[in-house]
């Protein structure tokens, strides 16, 4: 098929895991583009993935998911406007690519990613949330999780499988709605209410993908209580934007 679809890779200090990663979501049906950003990393990841055959941002220091995300999506628009990778430029009367993120770490099992685009080339979702059908057990309690589940159910009345799950599709048009970003882990928490509320269509569809398995070690540790106030800090700037007005009540989406 004609390319439609950029694959952004927000990697930090993965160096062991992204040249697979960017290998195998460049054979993905209709990517013509994978970028990888660079979040600060102090290995090599930036030239491991531009021998892989990415094309590499990167951030002088580490920002935060958020920040790696949104310029992911504004280094696709400027090379679309330019012409190159084949990427059709929407200045030229061409519809913007597909925006398909990945995490660093997913390696092989990145070339398994291609249905979450398919619900979006159809027009049947804005955006797809990937549920892992391969379950990789991880070293945390599930607070991290619960806590995005069940504050994007109170705000929109849904609760997504995997709330925090960061390989999602999305039309140019949807992004833009979310931005900007819920700061560093809560981008997904935050874009899935953000986007809800406005009325998009948010479909989970199941795809064999898997991370690296996570321990109980102190620096994993630290991460998911990073991730837990970044997302609770997303939480409670939604809930303010609601009140003291009634929350608006979305309908559950279906799923794929």
């Amino acid at each position: 098929m004609p390319g439609d679809l950029a694959v952004i890779i927000a990697a930090w200090n993965e160096s062991d895991r992204i040249g697979a990663t960017v290998r195998a979501a460049a054979g993905l049906p209709g990517a013509d583009l994978v970028l990888v950003v660079d979040d600060g990393s102090a290995d090599d990841t930036a030239g491991v993935a531009t021998h892989a055959g990415a094309r590499v941002v990167r951030h002088a220091r580490n920002r935060g998911k958020a920040a790696a995300l949104e310029t992911g999506a504004e280094a696709v628009r400027l090379l679309e406007s330019a012409g190159l990778d084949g990427a059709a430029a929407s200045a030229n009367g061409a519809t913007p690519h597909y925006l398909l993120f990945l995490d660093a770490d997913l390696g092989e099992t990145a070339a398994e990613a291609g249905p979450l685009a398919e619900p979006v080339r159809r027009g049947t979702a804005d955006m797809t949330i990937a549920v892992f059908s391969n379950r990789v057990r991880r070293g945390g309690f599930g607070f991290v999780t619960a806590t995005a589940g069940a504050g994007i159910e109170r705000a929109t009345g849904w609760r997504p499988a995997q709330p925090v799950n960061g390989q999602r599709c999305l039309t140019r048009a949807a992004f833009e709605a979310a931005l900007p970003l819920a700061a560093g882990w809560g981008a997904e928490t935050g874009m899935t209410i953000d986007l809800l509320r406005q009325g998009l269509r948010v479909t989970e569809v199941e795809v064999p993908l898997a991370h690296r398995a996570t321990g109980q070690d102190w620096r994993s540790q630290l991460h998911r209580a990073r991730q837990l106030a970044d997302i609770t800090r997303a939480l409670a700037v939604r809930e303010a934007a609601t009140w003291p007005g009634k929350r608006r009540r979305v309908p559950r989406r279906p799923t794929s």
